[in-house]
């Protein structure tokens, strides 16, 4: 389980960013390319921003990387996406290793190709003593998803109504590996949509949101720390009032 480190001077950093990388196809198709060499940028993109992350002291990033609606796209890009993190950790896994950035995933692995998850797993398993940041995957993703398959696994365990807690449910949803990182401080979306598309919809019950115009393959470190920058000027209330 990870915890929030203590408050330090950088304590108006967020613990954990939540990333919709939302925009490769319109972007590439803007640039009269197919929508793979969006998904192609798309991935320099991802190295580029969890390094910086990391540099800068964010300790866990999760990416929405494809989701349990994306199996409706065509199959063509469905396949490509599907081999992306192939080709994403054979190009940087040494350097988010160099980093001691560890990788994670969050998701369900059923249907997925097993290259794609051998993949993620090899990446897991290099990576798995490193202490620096968690860059999460979701992958194969839904949060209604998640909250079903929560509430099956506390069904079969027979508990009485009133046991059932947020803290109880919390706990069996898949991001619960992360602890007190589970739920993210900030949740930003690229691209100029403003919803968040079944992403993390428990756990970003509080976190606040940013939108950004910018495409996620034009999304670089100047953009992380104007998303980061924003996020310091917010008045986190939870319900309350401001102290």
């Amino acid at each position: 389980m990870f915890k929030k480190k203590n408050e330090t001077s950088q304590s108006r950093l967020p613990g954990h960013i939540a990333v919709i990388m939302d925009g490769n196809g319109r972007w590439a198709k803007a640039q009269g390319k197919p929508r793979i060499f969006g998904h192609k940028a798309g991935m320099d993109a991802l190295n580029r921003a969890a390094v910086h992350a990391s540099r800068r002291g964010i300790q866990a990033m999760t990416v929405y990387a494809f989701s349990t609606e994306n199996w409706s796209r065509p199959m063509d890009e469905v396949k490509f996406i599907m081999s992306l993190p192939i080709d994403f950790y054979s190009k940087y896994l040494p350097i988010l290793k160099a980093e001691n950035i560890q990788i994670r995933m969050t998701g369900e692995r059923e249907a997925m190709p097993k290259a794609t998850l051998d993949a993620i797993d090899r990446a897991m398993e290099e990576t798995r003593e490193n202490d620096g940041m968690i860059l999460n995957f979701a992958m194969n993703y839904g949060g209604r998803r998640e909250l079903v398959l929560a509430m099956q696994a506390i069904a079969k365990a027979g508990l009485p109504a009133e046991e059932i807690t947020e803290e109880l449910i919390s706990q069996h949803l898949q991001t619960a590996f992360l602890g007190d990182l589970q739920d993210p401080d900030l949740v930003i979306r690229t691209s100029g949509e403003l919803r968040l598309s079944n992403f993390l919809p428990w756990e970003a019950a509080y976190s606040e949101l940013y939108f950004t115009e910018t495409a996620w393959p034009d999304f670089d470190e100047g953009a992380l720390d104007a998303a980061l920058e924003d996020y310091a000027s917010r008045d986190r209330r939870f319900g309350g009032l401001s102290k």
